[in-house]
């Protein structure tokens, strides 16, 4: 059955890539989560989206020009009163010792080629022995061929936004377990194909009710969603069926 991925944790409801949108999304029920990392000046590898702070936080400049500390001075829930900081990748895979998610890593380095990032999130990931619930992903497919030679017990998983012809065989040649293609340039077809050839298939970002209806319906491997509670509630519906 479809799993479903938290995309930047529960954000329909929750500050996006925070503790809370984490938490909140276990809650829900979701299957695993989808987060995105960056490193600071000091190289710690921290869990934000834009390569800037300022969309998200109550702070600004680029992630690459502020330190650890500088950064978690910032308010990642902006429309709250209550404080949280930007979290750090350790803090996300300590807590996720204490449940079974999943967990997608996109590494953000698709506009500053963080050096060293892949080496310093499979460090973290062996560290904390999560290896086999980790899917690293990329719009940076060099990215996914250094992290696959790295660390092949690691599932990698190219993104991309555009249509690609038989793109099974493009995953397969970069050693890639699934594709995370955006849902607009996906034909059912293409994900009956990769499925067949044993290629996952984990569409971003899917939030309408049609679109999780037909996702469901093919059995397409996992979604990405902003909205778990949603796309369970919808889900349901066909887990009653025989």
């Amino acid at each position: 059955m479809t799993q479903i991925f938290a995309h930047r944790g529960y954000s329909a409801a929750y500050a996006e890539n925070t503790m809370s949108a984490f938490i909140a999304a276990e809650k829900a029920g979701a299957d695993g989560l989808e987060l995105d990392v960056q490193l600071t000046k000091d190289d710690e590898v921290v869990v934000i989206h834009d390569e800037k702070v300022d969309r998200t936080t109550s702070g600004n400049g680029f992630v690459k020009n502020l330190t650890f500390k500088e950064i978690r001075k910032f308010n990642a829930n902006k429309k709250s009163v209550k404080k949280e900081p930007i979290p750090s990748l350790i803090e996300v895979l300590e807590w996720m010792q204490t449940n079974q998610l999943i967990c997608n890593i996109e590494l953000k380095n698709g506009l500053f080629p963080y050096e060293g990032m892949e080496e310093k999130v499979i460090q973290l990931v062996r560290k904390y022995e999560l290896c086999d619930r980790i899917i690293i992903s990329s719009f940076n497919h060099y990215s996914i061929v250094l992290s696959y030679r790295t660390a092949p017990e690691i599932a990698t998983a190219p993104l991309y936004n555009e249509r690609i012809y038989m793109p099974w065989v493009y995953a397969q040649s970069i050693r890639a377990k699934g594709i995370h293609p955006k849902l607009a340039s996906l034909s059912d077809e293409i994900i009956k194909g990769a499925i067949e050839n044993g290629v996952a298939v984990r569409p971003y970002t899917v939030n309408k009710d049609a679109d999780m209806h037909r996702l469901y319906k093919i059995n397409c491997t996992s979604i990405i969603t902003d909205d778990p509670v949603k796309a369970l509630k919808i889900k349901k519906q066909y887990e009653k069926r025989p």
